[in-house]
């Protein structure tokens, strides 16, 4: 279990394990896009795009990095560009405590016109990156977003989630030496691993 670094931190990891309780968490018979079942789904886009829940997460990425000297944040889109965003206001919020960090987005394959870029906003060659996502079951999102930045000449530094299904993600990215940490799992949530 994770654990904020200051009291207020932590009020807003409470606030948010409640709403995500209360308002991400359906039950049914779900297919994720591993194609793994699932009687529960962890709907994290209703959240990362909510002004209730949307800052809190940022503040808290930021507040799980801290310790990393970290130039930019990103991932795969759709799920880690809310956050990203997230992320980057936060920086900027915090004033003097933290440095601002970038914000950063990797298609899922190159554009085929213009620049035909992989990875739009800020430029990761040669700078600390982490790679984010809203939930994880396999790891397999994050990894193809660090590989993309690895490609570019990014150091991804490590692989932040918001909630850890705790179904193999975690072990799949550390297997592929990145480092890895997640701000709520299944047990704040009360559920159990599927």
């Amino acid at each position: 279990m994770t654990v904020a670094s200051t009291p207020a931190l932590e009020s807003d990891r409470q606030s948010l394990i409640a709403l995500i309780g209360d308002e991400a968490v359906f039950h049914g018979d779900f297919t994720l896009s591993s194609g793994k079942k699932a009687t529960y789904y962890v709907d994290m886009r209703k959240l990362t795009l909510d002004h209730r829940a949307a800052p809190a997460i940022g503040r808290l990425v930021l507040d799980i990095v801290r310790d990393l000297d970290v130039d930019a944040v990103g991932g795969l889109t759709l799920g880690a560009d809310p956050i990203a965003n997230a992320v980057l206001h936060a920086s900027v919020a915090a004033g003097g405590e933290t440095r601002p960090v970038d914000a950063f987005v990797v298609r899922k394959e190159p554009k085929d016109h213009g620049r035909g870029r992989q990875i739009e906003g800020a430029e990761v060659a040669g700078k600390r990156v982490v790679i984010v996502e809203d939930t994880s079951t396999t790891g397999g999102s994050p990894l193809k977003a660090a590989q993309v930045a690895k490609d570019a000449g990014a150091d991804v530094v490590a692989v932040v989630t918001v909630v850890d299904r705790k179904t193999g993600a975690q072990a799949a990215v550390e297997t592929a030496g990145f480092e890895w940490r997640s701000i709520i799992d299944l047990d704040d949530l009360g559920l159990e691993a599927q």
